[in-house]
């Protein structure tokens, strides 16, 4: 094995067998990673994709090359370099921004939970990803990618023509532009499956409560979860068992009953044999003929091996508007806000605001409709609507949205195109997991999504990689 070969599309299991056999080692591997960011995200295409590096990164992966030589392995991530985005805290010499020109010097005094456990699983945090700013909760004709802080993220599949997918942006361009193994993003709703689709990645959203929130700049306490973006399923399996555990401060974590440690055994090729899978008809109609042909030939291969399709099933795709992320937005924002150190001039979303209408010209480039809607509501979560809207959705989406569509039909998940489903998924919390499937005939990336009920992340991950085993769609991109 080259190093060459190494870099270009290896999985973690490829980088770990190399520095095993002492062909390599984790300083090498992340210069080479730091090598590729320095072709292709500031210069050549200019991906844009991370937003700041680590400059102990070297050091990092030098001491964990030390504890190698001397028989200490912490596990399948030990050496591996990983991006965070950039609303992930990091108490190091990297800022915590969420894109955001207003927290442009904010350093995180701790660690989020999930920066801890990657720590301890022995990964190099390589930097932060830049993202769509305040995880595209800022502005309605915000463009994916966008923020104040760090410019416009592109697609390496086709920079500055194909959508780069947001908010978890930089996190999906930087991987599939081989800038680190694997990648962690957050999602309210869509914000790694919509990305993971259109970078030709494996994206998981896990279910809220298999992954602590503590530490992550918040959108929507009801929705918000952090989760793996890698190249393949293997990879995300293995990044996902470092990011779960019991977290004291986040009761979310409490409701999960199994606690799994390692989702490797869930790596099987034959995950898809008598598995029905449901698909609404409803959710085609936004879709493309090209996205179609794929979806179709997605299901052909997955009857080969096996599967049950039920394409009669009946899911509500415009489910109502809701109010609880505005409402539950400005009560998180300002929690997390209000603990930051006097040096960041923004303690509250009403200092956000205000620090934005008073540099115009460098932080309202799209203005801030939504942060001035969700400014509206009192942040106490009291209000009539947010409870009626809370209850509501958890009604639609849950009871009678995907436990009676699953119950009914007898099915272990649901099937969508790239990223559809995401709100309905997102509204009940429940988890979903985006493959590579294909691409356009323009060359345009193209997933396919399994959701499932609370906790499924193990039948789902069996599922997608049982069909990303037998199609191997992912093509690396084609950087110039």
């Amino acid at each position: 094995m080259s190093f060459q070969f190494i870099l270009s599309e290896a999985t973690i299991n490829d980088m770990q067998q190399a520095l095993k056999s002492g062909e390599l080692t984790s300083k090498q591997l992340t210069i080479m990673y730091l090598e590729q960011i320095a072709k292709y995200n500031n210069t050549g295409p200019k991906i844009n994709a991370v937003l700041e590096l680590n400059p102990d990164a070297l050091h990092i992966a030098e001491a964990l090359d030390s504890e190698r030589e001397k028989g200490s392995i912490r596990g399948p991530l030990h050496g591996i370099p990983i991006l965070l985005k950039d609303n992930i805290n990091t108490a190091d010499k990297t800022h915590t921004t969420a894109g955001s020109l207003a927290l442009s010097n904010h350093y995180a005094s701790k660690d989020s939970f999930i920066t801890t456990r990657i720590r301890e699983a022995g990964a190099v945090l390589l930097g932060k990803t830049n993202l769509t700013e305040w995880a595209n909760f800022m502005a309605e004709n915000m463009p994916n990618g966008y923020s104040s802080m760090g410019g416009q993220v592109l697609n390496p599949y086709g920079p500055g023509k194909f959508d780069v997918g947001g908010s978890s942006s930089g996190s999906g361009a930087a991987i599939a532009a081989n800038f680190a193994a694997g990648a962690i993003g957050t999602e309210t709703s869509g914000s790694i499956l919509s990305p993971a689709s259109s970078n030709s990645l494996v994206g998981i959203k896990p279910t809220v409560g298999l992954v602590s929130r503590t530490g992550i700049i918040p959108i929507a306490n009801s929705q918000d979860t952090a989760g793996p973006m890698t190249r393949t399923v293997e990879d995300a399996a293995i990044l996902l068992s470092a990011l779960t555990g019991v977290d004291a401060n986040d009761p979310a974590t409490a409701i999960n009953r199994e606690i799994i440690t390692d989702y490797t055994p869930f790596l099987n090729e034959g995950g898809l044999k008598a598995k029905r899978i449901g698909v609404s008809q409803q959710h085609l109609k936004y879709f493309t003929d090209d996205e179609i042909d794929i979806l179709n030939k997605a299901l052909e291969d997955m009857e080969k091996l096996g599967a049950i399709i039920d394409d009669s099933i009946e899911l509500p795709i415009d489910l109502p508007k809701s109010s609880v992320m505005f409402h539950e937005f400005k009560n998180g924002l300002n929690a997390y806000l209000a603990d930051l150190p006097s040096s960041v001039p923004v303690h509250s979303l009403t200092d956000v605001i205000h620090y934005n209408h008073t540099h115009p010209k460098e932080a309202l480039k799209y203005g801030q409709t939504v942060l001035l809607e969700s400014e509206a509501k009192s942040g106490l979560l009291i209000e009539g609507e947010y409870i009626t809207d809370r209850l509501t959705d958890l009604r639609l989406s849950q009871d009678e949205g995907i436990d009676n569509v699953i119950t009914e039909h007898n099915l272990d998940a649901l099937l969508f195109i790239n990223y559809g489903g995401c709100d309905i998924a997102a509204r009940a919390g429940y988890p979903s997991i985006t493959v590579p499937a294909g691409y356009t005939t323009g060359g345009r990336p193209v997933g396919i999504t399994f959701t499932g009920l609370g906790f499924s992340e193990p039948q789902l991950i069996e599922l997608a990689y049982a069909y990303e085993q037998a199609t191997k769609h992912r093509k690396a991109p084609r950087l110039k």
